[in-house]
């Protein structure tokens, strides 16, 4: 029983109308699902991902509008890492991004909100996952997740959770690898001893993909690992559980489906506002509290 690499990221965006201009025009994602916080139906929770909307490059945003910027610290993650295919990729998004510089052999950027990412050329035998854009060819655009970096105090705090509860990889000393039949994704650890804050441009939680026949069993592996883990939760997208490592980030373990076509087809994915079947009753009252959004398919620029 092995994880398939990372599901998703969640961050948090004071802005969604520039978030979405960024992340559909300057990056090449595609909004996927624009839905709600279903544990807070005020605010939007808002899915890029690849052209199929599939978990491994599925990056999402809860909007609380004109919240101050967060500052990454001890228990967060800080950094995302994407696949990209060649030298060629690289240059040509430090080229577009424009704010870009290199490092550790890799391309480090931040979005407006000044959320870290970075660009690797990474060989692997994963697909990948690409979103269509008429600027962008395919053959340059971002291949989905590779890593997540996340500070703690203690890299050594952890280990034992990550290999034994959770059968990621060791990688080297601060990093690690849940691998799984069709794909893997890296944990890697950056020693702050900074206190940080949720806000804008900071990650909420990453989550982790589970085949759904073996979601229960993670939750009694974390269980037996120490964690307080959450029941299983029906986000009708995906099934979740969460707990915090014990670095203090906050974990969720989610299934790969039933997936993001449930409501919409594929062609029309992210059109219009989702409801959740238990919230699609209040549609009157939630809708029109929602801040107004450009169209991302033509929002090709940021």
């Amino acid at each position: 029983m092995q994880l398939e690499g990372i599901h998703h990221i969640t961050a948090i965006t004071g802005d969604a109308p520039r978030n979405v201009s960024y992340y559909t025009g300057m990056l090449g994602l595609r909004l996927v699902k624009k839905t709600v916080n279903q544990d807070d139906p005020t605010v939007y929770h808002l899915f890029y991902a690849d052209e199929q909307g599939d978990p491994g490059s599925d990056l999402t945003f809860f909007e609380y509008p004109g919240v101050a910027p967060g500052r990454p610290g001890a228990g967060m993650v800080h950094r995302i890492v994407w696949r990209v295919a060649s030298e060629d990729a690289l240059a040509f998004w430090e080229k577009r991004v424009g704010n870009a510089q290199r490092a550790d052999g890799g391309l480090r950027f931040a979005d407006p909100e000044g959320l870290e990412h970075e660009l690797r050329v990474v060989q692997t035998t994963d697909a990948p996952l690409i979103a269509d854009h008429p600027e962008i060819p395919a053959e340059l655009a971002l291949q989905g997740f590779d890593a997540v970096h996340a500070f703690t105090a203690d890299p050594e705090a952890s280990r034992g959770f990550l290999e034994d509860g959770l059968g990621f990889q060791p990688r080297g000393e601060t990093e690690w690898e849940a691998r799984g039949e069709r794909r893997g994704g890296r944990y890697v650890y950056d020693v702050t001893g900074e206190v940080g804050r949720q806000g804008g441009g900071s990650v909420h939680h990453v989550a982790f993909a589970s085949p759904p026949e073996e979601h229960e069993a993670w939750r009694e592996r974390a269980l037996a690992a120490g964690a307080h883990a959450t029941p299983v939760i029906d986000r009708f997208y995906f099934k979740s559980i969460y707990f915090r490592e014990p670095s203090g980030v906050l974990f969720e373990i989610a299934t790969i489906g039933p997936g993001f076509t449930a409501d919409e087809p594929l062609e029309s994915l992210g059109a219009r506002l989702s409801l959740p079947p238990f919230l699609e009753s209040r549609r009157a009252e939630i809708e029109p509290r929602l801040t107004p959004l450009p169209d991302p398919r033509a929002a090709v620029k940021a």
